[in-house]
């Protein structure tokens, strides 16, 4: 190790593995007093405070959160930057709300100055939640993504998104061709995917709005370009599932759609899964394809109940992640989403505790995005991308966290009260990028 060039100490909780498939002693990491030593945007050591006090040079800030959890910094595994000004639009059934709100709203972004504009707004909501890292829809338009990746570099935010590829049923203003979509894609790959922190997704919207031959332009560029991720929707209402019936007749269901075209795979990543079958939930599974668990979305549309202890069996478990899906999502806090998953998951009688939220909301949301390897949990070699947690954020927080007895406990109470005032601090790449209370 070389010298840090900056500490963080405190209590610091982890997650070095899936607990539910291992048992939660062995992948849970914690360090009640411990220090954090970064070098130059990277952990270079992590134990308790009084092992590594010794190693922080003179001169070398050490940031102090003595009543706080220092975590890994959330991960959003499906949100639209661009439905940021819908948000708490009058719910109806997800096609109306498509038709009646989102296709609307996402017309402007045909304006290079409204998608910057609401791309400065959408990046401070996210570092004021804890949020460093989000896999993104952008809209149609190119701009619409080169104003998303602008401020993802300039912030030097690990951050994944793409164009929408559509080609039917919708406005005509938001189509493109199977043509123009993989062009466009293609240039924008060209542009921005790995450089800085970036990561490009290609994006057909869901199967409804894309015919036969754009999926299969979508496929090309992910086997042209290997490491782009692909982002799409799957089963999230019954209505939409007959509505992909009658247009690919001749697939065997919603999943299969997709994977016909090619699009299955490590780094694809399929938002909702609500009503996935046992067998397409098998299909995800031996392909390495992920999904992304919304249940604030789901239930603000009214389009189910996510089944996590079906999606997470050992026997087959597949990679889930939590997902705000802002502006169906009704909450850029991951930490409210936890709270709407436990309830979810309450009504599925299964009882969805804290380690395992924590874990959806960090390693496991790196996993589905295929960046373990860089972030999702407090390691060495791992980028410094934090969030810390203040266990007493507010009046009633205080007293209950007072209250507490375990870890576990702390953890809970967290999900289910915290919000944006829970982040004291959000850190990316060891630097301060968030605080509360400036």
């Amino acid at each position: 190790m070389h010298e840090p060039n900056r500490a963080i100490r405190g209590h610091i909780v982890t997650l070095t593995g899936d607990p539910f498939v291992a048992a939660e002693d062995e992948v849970l990491v914690e360090h009640t007093d411990g220090l954090i030593l970064i070098e130059n945007g990277t952990i270079a050591a992590v134990g308790p405070y009084a092992d590594l006090a010794a190693s922080v040079p003179d001169g070398v800030p050490v940031d102090h959160y003595p009543h706080a959890i220092i975590s890994a910094g959330f991960v959003d595994t499906h949100i639209h930057y661009v439905q940021t000004g819908i948000i708490a639009a009058f719910g109806a059934q997800l096609i109306d709300w498509l038709n009646e709100y989102t296709f609307v709203e996402e017309q402007r972004f045909a304006d290079k100055v409204h998608a910057s504009m609401v791309a400065k707004i959408f990046f401070d909501q996210l570092l004021a939640n804890g949020t460093t890292t989000a896999l993104t829809f952008c809209a149609v338009y190119p701009d619409s993504v080169d104003a998303f990746f602008e401020e993802a570099t300039r912030r030097n935010m690990l951050m994944a998104g793409g164009k929408v590829m559509m080609d039917r049923n919708a406005p005509s203003g938001l189509l493109d061709t199977a043509q123009t979509g993989y062009d466009d894609s293609k240039a924008l790959i060209e542009r921005w995917h790995g450089t800085g922190r970036n990561l490009y997704a290609v994006t057909p919207r869901f199967a409804p709005t894309s015919t036969e031959a754009e999926l299969e332009a979508a496929a090309a560029l992910r086997r042209e370009h290997p490491g782009v991720l692909m982002h799409t929707h799957v089963s999230e209402n019954l209505g939409e599932i007959a509505w992909v019936k009658s247009l690919f007749p001749d697939r065997a269901g919603y999943l299969d759609v997709y994977d016909h075209a090619g699009l299955l795979g490590p780094g694809a990543v399929l938002a909702h899964g609500v009503h996935l079958t046992a067998a397409e939930r098998m299909r995800c599974v031996e392909t390495g394809t992920a999904v992304s668990h919304c249940p604030t979305s789901n239930l603000f549309l009214g389009s189910g109940l996510f089944h996590i202890h079906q999606a997470k069996n050992p026997k087959s478990n597949l990679t889930v992640g939590l997902g705000t899906d802002i502006g169906a999502g009704t909450s850029f806090s991951l930490l409210a989403t936890m709270n709407e998953a436990y309830k979810v998951a309450q009504l599925t009688q299964y009882p969805l505790d804290a380690i395992k939220m924590f874990y959806l909301a960090t390693l496991g949301g790196a996993q589905a995005l295929g960046v373990q390897d860089r972030i999702g949990s407090i390691e060495v070699g791992k980028a410094a991308d934090l969030v810390v947690l203040d266990t007493r954020a507010t009046d009633l927080l205080a007293f209950r966290s007072s209250q507490v007895d375990s870890l576990e406990e702390q953890l809970f109470v967290l999900s289910v009260m915290g919000d944006d005032r829970t982040v004291q601090a959000t850190y990316i790449a060891g630097e301060i990028a968030h605080t509360r209370d400036r």
